[in-house]
């Protein structure tokens, strides 16, 4: 078994702590009315998407979401909230050194022997969620899991349909597609372009992400017999027919969409295998990012 392998099976007890913890955490994380900013690099922008949308459509603030790199200088914020499961990626590090006395930040991390214990005003480690693999999947899902748990929306549910992502089958054929579409709703945007992440990342796959109703507006010219199309949340009325129109596969997310993240993991070593690939050493790419000068 690779590590990626094994670090995507460990999720549902890593959720399972991180939701059992995050009342520890409650005064490191963003308080109800604050105006917040969530940011990340790759996998943890990803995740920033989602748990900025999160927030602000369950009524707790206005919640923006930013790589790294991109953050507005001239915007004001209560609150920042950095992923970084290294702890040493440089456009976060140095984003956080310039907030320094100027905004509150917290950055949630797996590696508490790392510079970001420093940079922060308040750090919460997940280190239980601590990956060997270069490409990420249960760290980035327990800190989306703390965040949900934070806000009151993490569920026992989400648990077991994690459990059910990891036992079931994946959808005949799906592996040997040709190309792979993944869509989102709200915060499922953000999920839906990990997912795509993913795929490339772990097996070189043709990718691509969306939100569900932009995929009408020129994307699904590309589907057709061999290719799929995989929705991670509830569907806009009559897609699911018009991708099969389209003689593309068609994956409804009838789980959580978290859970349907975890599904999409395992086809993305699936897809490596298949195609001789070994996930665990993705191709240009290392577990963090620094930045020399």
């Amino acid at each position: 078994m690779t590590y990626v392998e094994d670090e995507l099976s460990s999720q549902p007890e890593c959720w399972i702590r991180a939701a059992e913890e995050a009342p520890a955490h409650a005064a490191a994380l963003p308080a109800s009315g604050e105006r917040v900013a969530i940011v990340g690099c790759g996998t943890s922008f990803f995740m920033a998407q989602a748990a900025a949308a999160l927030r602000e459509q369950s009524g707790q603030g206005e919640t923006d979401a930013f790589a790294a790199s991109e953050f507005p200088a001239g915007r004001s914020y209560d609150r920042v909230v950095a992923l970084t499961r290294s702890g040493t990626t440089t456009e976060v590090l140095e984003l956080l050194g310039r907030l320094r006395g100027r905004t509150r930040t917290t950055a949630l991390t797996a590696d508490p022997g790392t510079p970001v214990m420093k940079c922060a005003d308040d750090v919460v480690v997940l280190g239980f969620a601590d990956e060997r693999s270069v490409v990420q999947t249960r760290f980035a899902t327990t800190a989306l899991t703390l965040l949900r748990a934070h806000l009151g929306l993490h569920t026992e549910a989400v648990v077991a349909d994690a459990r059910t992502a990891l036992g079931t089958p994946l959808p005949e054929g799906l592996v040997y597609c040709s190309q792979f579409t993944f869509l989102g709703r709200g915060w499922t945007v953000g999920l839906a372009n990990e997912a795509g992440l993913k795929m490339r990342e772990a097996a070189l796959a043709w990718t691509e992400a969306y939100p569900a109703m932009e995929y009408r507006h020129g994307p699904i010219s590309v589907t057709t017999r061999g290719t799929a199309t995989w929705m991670l949340g509830e569907a806009p009325d009559g897609l699911a027919e018009q991708v099969r129109g389209t003689g593309g596969l068609w994956v409804g997310g009838g789980l959580d969409p978290l859970a349907e993240l975890v599904r999409a993991q395992r086809l993305a070593v699936a897809v490596a295998a298949a195609r001789g690939l070994d996930p665990d050493r993705p191709r240009h790419l290392t577990r963090s990012v620094i930045l020399d000068g």
